[in-house]
């Protein structure tokens, strides 16, 4: 189930920035500290308070309509299958988030300094991928199931 108004929209998009920010801190703490280990689990806490604000912010100012827009170059609603639609505005989001985000982090975390440009760009290399293979297999598909049963259930209250 997808979002059907606004209050519905911040919600959704609260939870999905949640997954997908939680996600993401935690592989670039492995990434720093040379693989997945027990503590980055929770040190991911002290940086999803930072970031996960953002994303929301930013995915509900701007990518959120502009993923839609890029995402319509390509599907139809209406003509094309609802799966299509999804992963077009997904891969759309992903698209333009990754970056955003990957700006974000590494001016509050990775002291880049005057290697600034090379830190983002590496940075932004390094999470695309991960961030369209948790989004469009794990985060999307689980975020939309768990909003779906949490609309049922206050739908029958």
């Amino acid at each position: 189930m997808l979002p059907q108004n606004k209050l519905q929209d911040v919600f959704f998009t609260a939870l999905m920035a949640f997954v997908m920010v939680y996600a993401m801190i935690c592989y670039n703490i492995s990434l720093n500290v040379g693989g997945l280990k027990n503590f980055v689990f929770l040190a991911a806490f002290s940086e999803i308070l930072i970031m996960w604000p953002i994303a929301v912010i930013v995915e509900l100012l701007i990518v959120g309509k502009l993923s839609k827009i890029l995402a319509f170059r390509f599907v139809t609603p209406g003509k094309d299958s609802p799966i299509m639609l999804i992963l077009a505005i997904s891969s759309m989001s992903v698209c333009l988030m990754c970056p955003i985000m990957s700006f974000a982090a590494t001016i509050l975390f990775k002291n880049a300094g005057s290697e600034f440009i090379a830190v983002w760009l590496q940075t932004t290399a390094f999470n695309f991928p991960v961030a369209l293979f948790w989004q469009l297999f794990f985060a999307g598909p689980l975020v939309r199931n768990v909003f779906g049963l949490i609309m049922k259930k206050i739908g029958k209250q």
